[in-house]
């Protein structure tokens, strides 16, 4: 029966944040103290938040994360809930508090971000264990690294022996990644920074992201995407290993965060449900959606709803 429930999920093993933005004029120096003039307090976390957008783009979703016993993650199970979210392998743990984000975000929309795992370096593999038959009965599984890279190793082990399509976003991006998460990612996401740390190279055009990515397909990832923000991405398959530059229309940005979460998330939907599209009409549409969320202010609250894009989307 749980084999059955689960046949249609967008399974995430990934930390919840509890975000604090702050809006200021500019980002301030180090040792500066500047005035904001706003400040809010939102739902976040990386696979929280690619889980978040999948749903509201109709994807059936479970989490596989931790949080602490304390009001923020309460409020983290019931904002699930809310977004029809299964919270059977959201775990409550008495040891560390539900992980925290400090976001200051300027008037050009950019932002900086310091984040607390807090009760996310906690999900272990018992904690797997029990949600093993949802894993394995996955469409599409997006692991990160807010959580530990045992665990996300772990889980991707576990998905790509079921034959899951493995979806793999490292952040927050280290240097000395564990050559399997490359060998095990189906598609390996990441953005021009993390490429620059994963590869040593610098990545500031869309010429720059294709020799990265071509390092990182040269690791063993069967796909690689370099996200570019404002500036679209680029494509490398081990099927057609030559840079494809996909770039995205041009808005005016209100609010840059969490805006590769939204296209994470809106390509594990379309991984799942649309695997007869084209991976370059997949990223266009992801970045559709993404370039949406950025025109709003927050994280999760500035995901859209399936019923408020265009149905060409669908």
């Amino acid at each position: 029966r749980q084999a059955d429930a689960f046949s249609k999920v967008m399974q995430t093993t990934e930390g919840c944040l509890k975000d604090y933005d702050s809006l200021t004029p500019r980002l301030p120096k180090t040792g500066e103290t500047i005035h904001g003039h706003k400040f809010f307090i939102g739902f976040g976390g990386k696979g929280a938040n690619q889980c978040v957008q999948a749903a509201r783009l109709g994807a059936k979703t479970a989490m596989v994360c931790k949080v602490g016993k304390d009001s923020f993650g309460n409020d983290y199970i019931e904002n699930f809930k809310q977004n029809d979210i299964s919270t059977e392998f959201t775990y409550q743990t008495k040891d560390a508090a539900t992980g925290t984000a400090s976001i200051i975000v300027n008037k050009e929309g950019q932002n900086i971000i310091v984040i607390v795992a807090g009760a996310n370096l906690l999900l272990n593999t018992e904690d797997l264990r029990e949600a093993a038959n949802a894993i394995s009965s996955a469409k599409v599984m997006i692991c990160q690294l807010e959580v530990t890279p045992a665990i996300s190793l772990e889980a991707l082990t576990m998905a790509h022996s079921s034959g899951v399509k493995t979806l793999f976003n490292p952040a927050p991006a280290t240097a000395d990644l564990d050559p399997r998460f490359y060998t095990l990612s189906d598609v390996f996401c990441c953005n021009e920074t993390e490429a620059e740390i994963l590869t040593s190279l610098a990545v500031s055009s869309p010429a720059d992201a294709g020799k990265a990515a071509l390092v990182l397909l040269e690791r063993g990832c069967r796909v690689v995407i370099i996200t570019l923000g404002a500036a679209g991405c680029v494509l490398l398959s081990q099927a057609e290993p030559v840079p494809k530059y996909i770039p995205t229309e041009k808005v005016k940005a209100v609010d840059t965060t969490g805006a590769g979460d939204s296209f994470v998330g809106a390509l594990a939907f379309y991984l799942a449900y649309y695997p007869n599209l084209s991976l370059e009409e997949m990223l266009k549409r992801s970045n559709f959606i993404a370039a949406v969320s950025v025109q709003a202010a927050g994280t999760q609250s500035s995901y859209p709803y399936k019923k408020d894009l265009p149905l060409d989307l669908f």
